[in-house]
Formats: C-alpha cells, structure tokens, sequence
C-alpha cells in the first residue's frame, strides 16, 4: 500500500537508492574504461577518445536524446493536452532519415580536422569566428534550460517519493535530497568525462525499456483495458476548461490544430542534432560507419516513445491529480507508477526516471563546457591554450554550467523551465542553415548567414515573449499565427524560414559587391574521410603531457 506523497515508501526508497549507487559507482569507474594514454586531453575527456563502437553510441544517444524529461514531460503533454503530446513521435520518425544524409559527413570532416564541436566546424568551413561564436552562445543558450529540465525530472520522482521532509519541510531539508543528486552527478562528470555517460547509458536504457515494456501491458490490464483508457482520455478532453471556456484537450488532432501539429514535429525534427550534445555523442563514434549504424537503427527508440506518450492516457484513466487544484501535471507519471505498480518496481521505475535525468545532464554539460573551451575561450581568449589547459577549462566550465541549472530548478518556477526549453529549441534551430548548408555548399556568404541567424534569434524570442495564456503572461507556449498564413504554427520554423530567406537575399546581394568570403580549410574529400583516413589536426598529446 503506497502512502502520500510526503510518505516514503522504505522499499521503494531503497531499490531506487541501490540503483542510484551503482550508476554513481559506474560512474567513477568510467575513468578506467578504455584508459587514455593521456586522459588531460579534450578529445579524450570531452569526446570519450572518440573511440565508441555501435552499440556504446547508440547506447549514448539513445540517453543523450531520451531524457527524464522525455520520461516526465512527453506523456505530462498527452496527459495534459491529449493529441499534441504525440508530436514527439513524428518528428523522430522525421529526423532519422535527416541526419542520416548530413550526419556522417559531419563526423569525417570533423575526425580529418579535429573538430571538438559544431563550432569548430563553422569556423573552418567559413573562416569565421564570428559565426562560430554565434553557433556557440546559441548551443549554450539552449542547453541550459535543457540541463535543468533533467534536475526538474530528478526533483519530480523525488517529490512524489516524499523525500525532503514533504511540503511543510525548511527549504535546505527539501532541496538536500537534489543537491546530494547534482554534487554526485558533478563530481563524476569532472572525473570521467563522456566515458561516464557511456557506461551509466547501458543502465538507464535497459531500466527504461523494461519500465515502459511492463507499464504498458501490467496498467491497461489493471484499469480494464485500452478501449477503457481511452473512454476515459477521451471524456476527460471532452471537459470545458474554466479558466479558458475550452476543452482540456483532444483525444485526435482536430483540422485547426493540424498545422501547428505539423510545423511543430518538423521543427522539432529539424532542431534535434543541432543541440550541441548530439553531436558530441555522435563524434564520440570511432568511425563514419558507425555513425551511419546508428542512424539505422535509432528509430527503434521511436516505438519506445510512442509507448512511453501513451502513459499519458493512463494516467487520466486512473484519476491521477483529478480534481486537485492548480495540479502539476510533471508528477502525473510518478504517480501513476506509484499508485499502480507494487512497491518495489515502483523504486524500479523511478531509477529509470532519475538515471534518465544523470547521463544527458552530463553529456549536455560536458557538450557546453566544450562549446565554451574551444570556441570563447580558446578562439577569443587565449589562442596559444595547451590541450591540457583546454581539458582544465572544459571540467570547470561544466561544473559552472551544472550550477547554473542548478540554482534555475531552485529559484525559479517549473512552468518558467518548461517554457525556456521550448524557447531553446527555437534558438537552436537557427543554426541549422550554418552547420548543415555548409556540409554540402560553401555557396552561403558568411556575414548573410550571421543575418540571417541574428533575424531568427530575434523574431523567435520576440514571437515566443507574445504568447500568453490564462497563467503566464509571457513565453507560454511555442505557437503562434504565422504571418501571411493566418493559421497557428511552430515559431521556430517561422523564425527558420526568415532566417533562410535573410541568408539567401543577402548572399546573393554579397557576391554582387564581391564582399570576402573567408577561407575554407576543408576539401570535399573531407566529408566522405573515414578513420582510417590521417588526421590534419592530430591531438597533441607530447605537448599536453609536458605542460
């Protein structure tokens, strides 16, 4: 029998707790797996040695993509709004075969060169430092939020496990729990590098896939089938909202809402290998071959998601947060998992969510820390930096980065999170024309596309700070009416295509002046290098040694 929320369960404390030790141990350990001649190095620390095989870097991009926010938010969205929640399915089905295209031809024009980040890439491609330093600030810009996202989820299964004293607790009592998460998180991030990640990933995807393979044959039986839950769903949607005088939801995505359905996956789609941790968990790989593998077989998390959003029904169906008040509509799978499940899977399932929280918070800070190093730091500041004092700079900067998420999940409300990341997603999306235009054409003028990302950046922030809602006043969702069309649409796709329409204007009023173009210091067979092919740029590991 599951007590409130401020009840701890001992059981599923403690299995949640064996878990959380053994990733920690994993963890640490992760350092000694596949030991570098010469760890102080970013290719080493940063990029795990750009040594993972298949199976590790699908491992690790399935838990740099499949998050706890994932776990928490996908199904939070169906459960709150219905239909709209499923987006995430499409846009997945979308991007594998995106990135199967441009992919692999970032990671050999990177492995020729020695690129650490998108960054690098953009500068070489473009001989612009400029344009490189606004891929880089966007990249950190929209993996704070998402950074915290994780802490939000980890705070969520904490919550609804009563840790932390319960509401009426003193605020150091009731943070202490996530604090002791983070401080284990930061400390074997700095140690280990990406290899931690890596090696955590095995543990989260197996807890995952079992947790979700159970929850949806174990709960509909126990609520009395499908055709039950989705009675349910549908009635629950059907209820006229108060507060907006419109349904709660919709069980279908009506004609009107189609649209903004649509430009939604395809922006989410298009956004998704832009953030800076998907492409350090993709040059992590140890081969072009590799690369392409995964990009084969990723799709399989996609079943997993379409699975996992339909928790989402589930939790209407058995009632869970009804008729509470200004309910968190986050702890709604939590506590669906601790209502249902015995006490025991119960801890299962929230490892899986709280270990789906551990290995992208790293490798998205590890991915900021590296942007930071290599493309401010190094590019601006101190262009003579050892590899070793780069390594030095990215572990501390991770650590900022991790603290900065940190005290945004504590100060500031959950809503507010939610919303920068999806504000994030527009950001990020304005540095597709940069990175992926240039894999394929150096025809883009270099100060058109700086425009054209700049026009983007501004009219993405200024359409998502319009949108308001019975709640919040600002940034409150990510649709909007799109000029021209009049219908509702995803404002980053908007944004994308003014600032496409920006870059190609300019470019071609650019070569009409014969304005500099900048050096490329890639070739075209670059792009199609395989490992075996020697590198331009090869670590300096005598250097960083004797430093």
């Amino acid at each position: 029998m599951h007590g409130g929320a401020d009840h701890v369960n001992g059981v599923t404390l403690a299995v949640f707790l064996v878990f959380f030790l053994l990733v920690t141990v994993l963890g640490f350990l992760a350092s000694r797996w596949r030991r570098a001649a010469n760890a102080q190095h970013l290719d080493e620390w940063g990029l795990g040695g750009r040594s993972f095989g298949t199976w590790v870097t699908w491992f690790l991009l399935g838990g740099d993509l499949y998050t706890a926010y994932t776990f928490v938010a996908v199904p939070a969205a169906v459960y709150a709004a219905g239909a709209s929640g499923f987006f995430a399915v499409p846009y997945t089905v979308l991007v594998y075969p995106l990135i199967f295209c441009f992919l692999p031809r970032l990671w050999s024009v990177s492995h020729r060169h020695g690129y650490v980040t998108p960054s690098d890439f953009v500068r070489g491609r473009y001989g612009s430092k400029g344009l490189s330093l606004a891929v880089a600030v966007t990249g950190i810009l929209a993996t704070m939020p998402y950074i915290a996202l994780q802490l939000v989820g980890i705070q969520a299964v904490l919550d609804v496990m009563g840790i932390g004293g319960g509401a009426h607790a003193g605020r150091l009592v009731r943070d202490l729990p996530l604090l002791i998460a983070f401080a284990v998180l930061a400390a074997y991030t700095y140690s280990s590098g990406l290899r931690a990640p890596a090696l955590i990933a095995f543990v989260k995807d197996t807890l995952i896939y079992l947790v979700i393979a159970v929850a949806i044959i174990y709960i509909p039986i126990r609520l009395g089938g499908f055709g039950h839950v989705f009675a349910q769903a549908g009635h629950a949607y059907a209820t006229v909202n108060p507060a907006t005088h419109k349904p709660r939801g919709e069980l279908i995505t009506s004609a009107k809402n189609q649209f903004a359905y649509g430009t939604l996956a395809l922006g989410s789609g298009l956004a998704l290998f832009m953030y800076p941790h998907s492409v350090t968990a993709t040059l992590s790989s140890r081969s072009r071959d590799v690369v392409r593998r995964n990009t084969a077989i990723l799709p399989l998390y996609s079943l997993m998601l379409g699975l996992l959003a339909m928790l989402g029904f589930m939790a209407i169906a058995e009632g869970v947060g009804k008729g509470v008040k200004g309910y968190n509509s986050q702890l709604a799978i939590p506590q669906l998992f601790r209502d249902v499940f015995p006490s025991w899977f119960t801890g299962v399932a929230f490892a899986a969510i709280g270990i789906g929280a551990l290995v992208p918070a790293a490798i998205m800070s590890i991915a900021a820390a590296n942007l930071f190093t290599r493309n401010v730091y190094k590019d601006l500041l101190k262009p003579d930096a050892t590899p070793e004092q780069e390594t030095r700079v990215s572990k501390l900067v991770s650590l900022v980065v991790k603290v900065g998420a940190l005290v945004f999940v504590l100060s500031m409300d959950k809503t507010v999170a939610i919303n920068l990341q999806l504000l994030g997603g527009i950001w990020i999306l304005q540095t597709f024309p940069a990175i992926v235009a240039g894999l394929f054409t150096r025809w883009f003028h270099r100060w058109a596309l700086l425009a054209g990302w700049l026009v983007g950046m501004v009219y993405g922030t200024w359409a998502a700070w319009t949108v308001a809602s019975p709640t919040q006043a600002h940034f409150a969702g990510s649709s909007k009416l799109v000029p021209g069309i009049g219908r509702l649409g995803y404002i980053g796709v908007t944004a994308f295509a003014l600032n496409v329409a920006v870059a190609v204007l300019l470019t071609l009023a650019l070569k009409a002046f014969r304005a500099p173009e900048g050096t490329d210091e890639t070739t075209e067979a670059d792009y199609t290098a395989d490992a075996d092919t020697p590198r331009l740029h090869k670590p300096d590991l005598t250097l960083a040694a004797e430093s």
